[in-house]
């Protein structure tokens, strides 16, 4: 059987698992999931109930980042997973992960969490565009002139925070982040990846 991702369109971490996948040319089933109605076939698989999801002939990949490695396994031709045995590398990514989607939920989904305010989250989450602002001014992108798996993994989740509040990003001092992310919003690949499709719906043949 072809592999089958389950997907969500605009969740970070599904965006960039079909990015790699995109960019690997790596054919496979998408099925977009509807949050509020999970199908069972998915569930059934990863009970968890998140995505990406990624069906193989011999195994399930519930975890964006290995979805991720495996499909650069597959195919790397411009070799993005040439930093991901550095410690500086799987840092950067588990501090997006971790620390910054941490804050950013917090910014986004603010009427949820009253004990700070909207802008209290938003300077916490800005610690993390500061560490990439830094690395941007000397670079193309974030490991030097060349894209790798990190600029993908990261991307995504500065796009969410970038569309809370959009006219006050674009004002922000950030000119190496704007730039960076303007160039994946702007990319063939996201564009690729973005387009929308109706929900999946499970039949009782389908599994």
């Amino acid at each position: 059987m072809s592999p089958i991702l389950y997907s969500f369109r605009r969740c970070p971490y599904a965006i960039r698992a079909r990015m790699t996948i995109a960019y690997a040319s790596i054919t496979l089933e998408l099925r977009e999931v509807a949050l509020a109605n999970k199908p069972q076939a998915m569930l059934a698989i990863s009970p968890k109930g998140t995505v990406p999801v990624l069906q193989l002939r011999d195994r399930v990949i519930d975890e964006s980042l290995e979805v991720m490695r495996w499909a650069l396994n597959q195919s790397d031709p411009e070799d993005w997973l040439a930093f991901d045995n550095q410690q500086d590398h799987s840092t950067l990514i588990e501090q997006n992960d971790n620390e910054f989607k941490g804050w950013l939920d917090k910014y986004k989904y603010w009427d949820r969490f009253p004990q700070q305010s909207q802008q209290d989250y938003r300077v916490k989450a800005e610690n993390f565009l500061l560490k990439l602002e830094q690395r941007l001014q000397h670079n193309i992108y974030l490991f030097g002139d060349n894209m790798c798996m990190a600029d993908i993994a990261i991307f995504p989740f500065i796009r969410q925070f970038a569309y809370v509040d959009k006219p006050w990003f674009d004002g922000a001092d950030y000119p190496s982040v704007q730039r960076w992310l303007n160039h994946f919003l702007q990319s063939k690949l996201f564009e690729q990846v973005m387009i929308k499709q109706a929900a999946w719906q499970q039949s009782d043949n389908q599994d």
